[in-house]
């Protein structure tokens, strides 16, 4: 147990200092970042570190970074909008298409579409000038985005395919990746579950064959959710389970909280509330140990349709309050619209239609203020049944009657589903009976446009196909792993080879220089003997010059000494020279 906490503690302690070590990268890479800004002296650099900037810094920081990289800019762009620098120019327009499309970004991301509109359609003209493919395509993407969010599905799609065709021209797999995603999501949407699937297989098949396994899950996971829709509970629980799978081996907490939140709706849907429960609190719990907010708010709002569906609507509101104020908090105005409405129609099955309204109606405002169409039309048929409710049947039919119409143009089955049911009932009671069959008949066929035969069959269709195109990319994966491996044995080979002839060279090589070098010590050691015997030669002469030089002296001491024998010999000695004196001096 003691060796068991050790592991666990160090485990934790890696963990820790990991992260501790990312997040003092990340803030190092900041600091440089700023510094680098501060100490730069020309524009150029400056719109290169603030891009960076704008793509790295925190939610609360990188929208100051962009507006002083569109003031720059476009500045410059006034600047040279005389051709005195066309380099210039399409440089700063480059930036500046960027900045507009990052202030887009904000707007939407506030659910100010509009707004967001204006500014994704300026990046997409600057695009345009500079002839940059990647980035029209993007800005196409951005701007369909936005038509999708305020329900206008058919521009939307439009935007997709024209953002799709670029990036498939560019082979841009990931960019070709989130252009499937957003048209599957469309179509399903509209009730198209064939054009749904046939753009869903189409990027799994893709993520499949990059190795993608995060983009695989996700992937399996929108399958299952157009399962789940059609009432096919075995092949939707197939698909979760394949996306839950691949995001526990792949440890990726945001993918595993998404495919809980949709393990849960499956179970919401077979009415098993017990089962879908912990789901949705397992989501929850990932979700606030990763810190995100938006995912926080929404498993917060399916918690509170599970307690709501329970009867526990005090419980369900609370919930739904709480995400609401999430919601508010990060200024996602779509999110707070929609939780208005789960409380409007929490407090309508409690029969409390003062508040049902009063939430209702701020639900409606917010998706009138950003223009969210399909959102308006949802809002009228509930405000409807509240006073269909309170008996109110012209107030009812009006506003029914105007959710029908945007529905019938929205080309958004189930929303029209929903207000011709509502209609069918608002004209039964006032006794119009044509206009009730009518609309019950336009109910039936939207309801079965959404799940019927064909649907099913087109899944099934789709679905075949699917799976072939997958073994046709894991075949293809295989033969290209099985050339990777012959051409790595053929490349091993030629290396051996290679290496073998390096190591003859080098021997070769080496042998020579063995050779020149033994040659010159052969002729130093000849040229070191020739300088000896000459020095031999040298010494012998010195030798003999020596004993001739000696012989010579000695000869001439002899005669020295010969020549001093005469001469001592006829001088006389010191007593003959003495008695000498002597008589002299008588």
């Amino acid at each position: 147990m003691k060796e068991r906490n050790k592991i666990f503690l160090c485990v934790l302690c890696a963990f820790f200092c990991g992260f501790v070590l990312n997040l003092f990268s990340q803030t190092s890479q900041l600091d440089s970042l700023k510094l680098a800004l501060k100490t730069a002296r020309h524009d150029t650099v400056r719109c290169k570190i603030l891009s960076k900037l704008a793509e790295t810094a925190s939610d609360e920081e990188w929208p100051k970074f962009n507006e002083q990289l569109h003031q720059i800019s476009e500045e410059k762009i006034k600047l040279f909008s005389d051709g005195s620098n066309n380099s210039e120019l399409t440089f700063y327009k480059k930036f500046n298409a960027e900045a507009l499309n990052n202030i887009g970004f904000l707007y939407e991301s506030q659910s100010e579409y509009n707004k967001a509109l204006i500014y994704y359609e300026k990046s997409l003209i600057l695009q345009k000038e500079v002839m940059n493919k990647s980035g029209i395509a993007s800005a196409f993407n951005n701007i369909g985005h936005v038509y999708s969010n305020m329900g206008e599905y058919n521009t939307a799609i439009e935007f997709n395919l024209r953002s799709l065709k670029i990036r498939e021209e560019l082979g841009d797999d990931q960019a070709i990746n989130i252009s499937l995603n957003n048209l599957a999501g469309i179509y399903q949407t509209q009730g198209n579950i064939s054009k749904a699937l046939k753009y869903y297989n189409k990027s799994l098949v893709l993520r499949y064959s990059l190795g993608d396994k995060k983009g695989v899950s996700i992937s399996l996971n929108n399958i299952a959710s157009i399962y789940l829709s059609q009432g096919d509970i075995p092949k939707a629980l197939e698909f979760f389970g394949k996306s839950l799978k691949i995001s526990e081996e792949l440890k990726d907490n945001l993918v595993l909280a998404g495919t809980m939140n949709n393990i849960a709706a499956l179970y919401f849907f077979q009415n098993q509330y017990e089962n879908a429960l912990p789901y949705f609190e397992k989501g929850l719990k990932i979700r606030q140990e990763l810190g995100d907010k938006a995912g926080i708010a929404q498993s917060l709002n399916n918690i509170g349709s599970i307690l709501n569906t329970q009867g526990f609507s005090d419980k369900a509101l609370m919930k739904y309050e709480q995400s609401a104020k999430i919601y508010e908090e990060i200024g996602d105005k779509k999110g707070t619209a929609q939780l208005h409405n789960n409380i409007g129609q929490t407090y309508k099955s409690k029969g409390n239609f003062i508040k049902a309204l009063e939430h209702h109606n701020k639900s409606l405002k917010i998706r009138e203020e950003i223009n969210d169409k399909a959102g308006i039309a949802e809002s009228l048929t509930n405000i409807s049944s509240v006073y269909f409710s309170q008996k109110n049947y012209s107030k009812a039919l009006e506003l029914c009657e105007n959710s029908k119409q945007m529905s019938k143009a929205l080309g958004f089955p189930q929303y029209l589903k929903n207000a011709a049911g509502l209609l069918c009932e608002v004209y039964k009671s006032m006794g119009n009976y044509k206009l009730a069959i009518e609309n019950y008949e336009l109910f039936i066929q939207m309801r079965d446009s959404i799940n019927n035969e064909s649907t099913r069959k087109a899944s099934i269709k789709s679905q075949l196909k699917y799976e072939y195109e997958k073994q046709a990319a894991a075949d293809s994966v295989a033969h290209a792993k099985e050339s990777e491996v012959k051409n790595a044995e053929l490349a091993k080979q030629s290396a051996e080879i290679k290496a073998k002839k390096n190591q003859q060279y080098a021997l070769f090589g080496g042998l020579g220089l063995v050779m020149i070098f033994a040659g010159f010590m052969f002729n130093r050691f000849k040229v070191t003997q020739k300088q000896k015997e000459i020095i031999e030669h040298q010494k012998e002469t010195v030798e003999e010059q020596k004993i001739l030089v000696e012989e010579k002296q000695k000869e001439i001491l002899d005669s020295i000494h010969y020549a001093k024998r005469i001469q001592m010999a006829q001088i006389p000695n010191d007593k003959i020279v003495s008695g000498i004196l002597t008589r002299l001096k008588k």
